[in-house]
């Protein structure tokens, strides 16, 4: 885990709900669990600033920072796939990004991953499809300096085997029954009551099932193979999330509270 993905696991996960803003200690405080120090949070910081995700604001407590209305909109996407709170509903028709010139090669690997992140698979150098739009698609493509044409269209044929080219469900069934097979042995030795300890397992946890969202776009039922192992990894996910949950939210807010100088006489 880096220092940057920590950041949004945190804002993500629990900042968003919080006022969505922290100040650097609060940050510091936050990620010292997960074994970074306070120069490696800064950095961080600084860097997600850059890339603009993140903004500076005033707190109650002092100078902090903010989710920029991008990177709100990220997190909120995102979050409806971890938690699988969106529809899960599809209408039959694929939703189709076509590249109207092939990225520089500089870009193309970059604008590669952020599509998959969005939940697109590729058909070829300049076509992906999704089973429903990204409310993030047109800041990706901006983003990158990328025009593309955009619509919903029907498959001429098996939906099944479009979806096998887009990605490969095969090898991602097996990761998601290793995932469940590392991580029950990791998480379960873990007393929930921890605190700290509770924190940094969910941080854990939630980082290594949040790389499935380069991979896996939510496809409906009728398009996954039979006793589809992500159903199985994402109860997992759901219960471990549930049973360290209260002492996370501990640890959350006492990170978050802030510290007063006292002065003695």
């Amino acid at each position: 885990m880096r220092a940057r993905s920590a950041l949004f696991d945190v804002y993500g996960g629990h900042l968003r709900e919080r006022g969505g803003a922290a100040t650097i200690a609060a940050l510091v405080r936050l990620l010292e669990p997960l074994g970074f120090a306070a120069p490696a949070v800064r950095t961080a910081v600084s860097r997600t600033v850059r890339q603009g995700w993140l903004q500076p604001t005033r707190l109650p407590d002092g100078p902090g920072y903010a989710m920029t209305p991008r990177g709100e909109r990220r997190l909120d996407e995102a979050a409806a796939r971890i938690y699988r709170t969106g529809p899960s509903t599809w209408d039959g028709r694929w939703h189709v990004v076509v590249l109207e010139e092939m990225p520089a090669r500089d870009s193309r690997d970059h604008l590669a991953s952020e599509l998959q992140l969005l939940g697109y698979g590729a058909l070829g150098p300049v076509t992906w499809i999704a089973p429903r739009p990204s409310s993030e698609l047109a800041d990706v493509l901006k983003a990158e300096q990328v025009a593309a044409r955009t619509f919903h269209g029907s498959h001429d044929g098996a939906d099944v085997e479009l979806a096998s080219k887009a990605w490969d469900l095969a090898e991602l069934g097996r990761d998601y029954a290793a995932f469940v097979a590392h991580w029950r042995a990791q998480v379960s030795v873990v007393d929930e009551t921890d605190d700290a300890a509770a924190f940094a397992a969910s941080q854990q946890l939630l980082h290594a099932w949040r790389k499935f969202l380069f991979r896996d776009p939510g496809l409906p039922a009728e398009l996954l193979p039979p006793d589809w192992p992500g159903h199985a990894a994402a109860s997992f996910f759901d219960e471990q999330t549930l049973r360290l949950a209260p002492g996370t939210s501990r640890f959350v807010d006492e990170c978050l509270r802030p510290v007063r100088n006292v002065s003695t006489a």
